[in-house]
């Protein structure tokens, strides 16, 4: 059985992200993320814009996965109230941002999910659903492929390994099968097939303490073994590397392993992928509104930069476009091997 956080766990994060910060503060890893930048002419980092409103709905799951850098679970309470909902909405209406992605936990549970996706779509922006399959499996969910295939939401899955035994010790007994007949589901109204126009992306990171592999490669494989041995389609792969915060902070803690981590991922920083890190391009609201540059900056309790307006009730755009970025030891994370963001890898 995979080891998998407790109830009380669950309900209160392993450690508050000023904690977190202060731990990995404390790790040698040789440089600062910011002289790594300075190294390449990329100091002070700046957002280029705001091209993505990733909206944050709570840590409401119906997993509890041992490595979730969310720290979500079944029995967490957080989620985003109605007037902040509106407030992304009229944000999304009132400002050419063109790409909403909504995650969580899972966002699905969360009562006005229907609205912001139908909202949003009415408003023509690209809507974008991090799913992570099991919740479609669950009676009450039932319907999302079909809504979802109706509104032409693009769904990134979560999976973390083509077969049973790895995707089930990072996420629990039974989810792999449950996530492949999601798979099928969604396969059945559309998604990945050629010609639907209903993209379905799978996302993926390394079941343990080292750099994903490379993200063609790893499609190609992928793409053929889910096809044979279950007859599934998908759009793209996505890799990303397990971020050194949260529950993944605690695994390696307990295992001696942060210092080795951090010193990999920062002998693996690469300048190209630096310059291209999502941050520059998306905004990240929390589930009670409060704004970040990414949704780790957000685990971590790293709001966006102080001089800016620190809320999604507050938003002005021509203050937020070119924000500083703020930045830490756990940006390596980010910026190493091919670089990784929610939309895979950001450098050859």
């Amino acid at each position: 059985m995979p080891l998998l956080p407790t109830l009380a766990q669950q309900r209160h994060p392993l450690a508050p992200g000023a904690a977190q910060r202060a731990r990995l503060a404390e790790v040698p890893v040789g440089r600062r993320f910011e002289e790594a930048l300075a190294g390449h002419g990329l100091w002070p980092l700046h957002a280029t814009g705001i091209g993505v409103l990733q909206v944050n709905l709570g840590k409401r799951c119906n997993q509890a996965c041992h490595h979730c850098h969310v720290d979500a679970g079944p029995a967490r309470t957080e989620v985003m109230a109605p007037d902040t909902v509106d407030a992304c909405l009229r944000v999304l209406a009132e400002h050419a941002i063109p790409v909403l992605d909504i995650t969580g936990g899972a966002p699905e549970l969360h009562p006005d999910f229907r609205r912001l996706v139908t909202t949003a779509r009415g408003l023509g922006r690209r809507v974008i659903d991090r799913c992570n399959l099991t919740i479609t499996q669950l009676p009450n969910y039932r319907y999302l492929p079909a809504f979802l295939a109706e509104h032409g939401v693009e769904v990134v899955a979560s999976l973390p390994y083509y077969q049973a035994r790895e995707t089930d010790r990072q996420r629990g007994e039974g989810v792999f099968a449950d996530s492949i007949a999601a798979l099928q589901d969604l396969n059945a109204v559309g998604y990945g097939q050629p010609g639907s126009g209903l993209i379905l992306n799978l996302v993926t990171n390394p079941v343990g303490a080292f750099l994903p592999p490379e993200q063609g490669a790893a499609e190609a494989e992928w793409k053929a073994r889910l096809r044979e041995e279950h007859g599934i389609v998908f759009t793209q792969l996505f890799t990303i590397t397990n971020m050194p915060i949260s529950r993944f902070l605690e695994h390696l803690e307990a295992r001696g392993q942060t210092a080795a981590y951090l010193d990999r991922l920062v002998r693996a920083y690469n300048p190209a992928a630096a310059a291209s890190v999502m941050c520059r391009d998306t905004l990240s609201v929390a589930w009670d509104g409060t704004l970040f540059d990414c949704d780790f900056n957000q685990m971590l309790d790293l709001p966006v930069d102080p001089t800016r307006p620190q809320t999604i009730h507050a938003f002005e755009a021509a203050a937020l476009a070119g924000r500083p970025i703020v930045v830490g030891p756990h940006c390596f994370g980010c910026t190493a091997g091919a670089g990784s963001s929610c939309g895979g890898a950001l450098a050859s």
